[in-house]
């Protein structure tokens, strides 16, 4: 594996990308674990195992997880920490009052939006760096509003017709993955390959 490059949290970036490390707020700034190289959305998430599980999957890959509100658990519950092990404390996330703010807090980046509807696949999108990956609640999915107001950044798993969804969780690491290895091809993300930690 190639050693030049910038090492955050276990992620090796190119010298060539810009990390920027420190969030900014009017009261203090706050370090970063790591700078995303991904966004992951939760809109209105129901299931605190699927969402403890998306976590786990964004330490790996360095991706920023965020829950939009109203959530259907509370963030310290036991079932959601459990799903994510030990892992959370390493985890890049934070909760937002809704859609409206979410947008303001990822101004400029490219959203996608996952829905088995779309009649578009999800290896069809040229991923770049900070792009967000949107899933919807378990049951319902995501609101008619915010897939009828960018159609073409709509994008589904291909599935056979006889399953109805696949789960929340195995859909966000899917679609993650594809832009984790589109990302590394083109130069831009490298992550450790046969290094985990046994144990």
């Amino acid at each position: 594996m190639r050693q030049n490059g910038t090492v955050v949290a276990g992620l090796r970036f190119p010298a060539a990308v810009a990390l920027h490390h420190l969030v900014s707020s009017a009261e203090n700034t706050i370090p970063l674990k790591y700078s995303p190289i991904l966004h992951i959305v939760l809109h209105n998430p129901e299931i605190p195992p699927n969402t403890g599980n998306i976590g786990r999957t964004c330490v790996a890959i360095g991706a920023k997880l965020w829950l939009v509100k109203p959530l259907g658990f509370r963030v310290d519950d036991r079932e959601l920490k459990r799903a994510g092990m030990d892992y959370w404390q390493h985890l890049e996330w934070e909760v937002v009052e809704d859609w409206d703010h979410l947008l303001q807090r990822l101004a400029g980046k490219r959203l996608f939006y996952l829905t088995k509807k779309a009649k578009r696949s999800y290896t069809t999108v040229d991923f770049q760096l900070e792009d967000a990956i949107v899933l919807g609640a378990e049951s319902k999915g995501l609101p008619p509003e915010l897939l009828d107001a960018t159609p073409d950044n709509n994008i589904s798993v291909p599935m056979r017709t006889e399953v109805r969804s696949l789960n929340l969780s195995a859909t966000a690491a899917t679609v993650a993955y594809e832009a984790v290895r589109q990302l590394t091809a083109a130069g831009l993300a490298e992550l450790p390959i046969g290094e985990s930690p046994i144990g």
